[in-house]
């Protein structure tokens, strides 16, 4: 176990929060393309990336993203939606709803999570939203549908209390 304790891959799993508030401060857009370059190594089933990411970080659309997503807590600056491109799915065999590509879109939001973590922004990742209304919002094509928001932006120094910190 000692090498847990110098290890920086384990030292960001253990400091990672879910970043509930955000300030209004832009978020560099080079940072943004090195947490979108992460989304391309997630891992996922035979390398086939069903899983597309839209960047969002125009203010209109946010608000809009933001009123048909009662979970997305903070009003971030920027949103990665993980998407899955159902068309390409059935193409390569997979019946609608395979589990597999689920964990698809897992691996690639905790790989979004932790990358956006070592360039120092904060994240929160959102699954209750309007799966319909957002894939208007974000202009996707038919057949592939957002699964998973992620905000991205710097967080504030005060964050909400934990429901753990609440129960205890």
């Amino acid at each position: 176990m000692s090498q847990v304790g110098a290890n920086p891959v384990y030292d960001a799993i253990r400091s990672r929060r879910v970043t509930r508030r955000m300030s209004s401060e832009p978020v560099d857009p080079e940072l943004l393309d090195l947490v979108l370059e992460a989304a391309r190594w997630a891992p996922n089933a035979g390398n086939r990336r069903l899983q597309p990411v839209r960047l969002v970080t125009d203010p209109d659309t946010l608000r809009v993203l933001k009123a048909v997503s009662p979970g997305m807590v903070p009003s971030p600056p920027a949103v990665i939606a993980i998407c899955l491109d159902t068309r390409r799915a059935e193409e390569f065999g997979f019946q609608p709803g395979h589990r597999g590509l689920y964990v698809d879109i897992g691996t690639t939001a905790a790989t979004l999570l932790l990358a956006a973590h070592s360039v120092g922004l904060g994240a929160c990742p959102v699954t209750s939203f309007s799966r319909a209304a957002a894939a208007r919002v974000l202009g996707l094509p038919d057949g592939t549908s957002p699964e998973l928001l992620v905000c991205l932006g710097h967080p504030t120094d005060v964050q909400p209390a934990t429901f753990s910190a609440l129960t205890s």
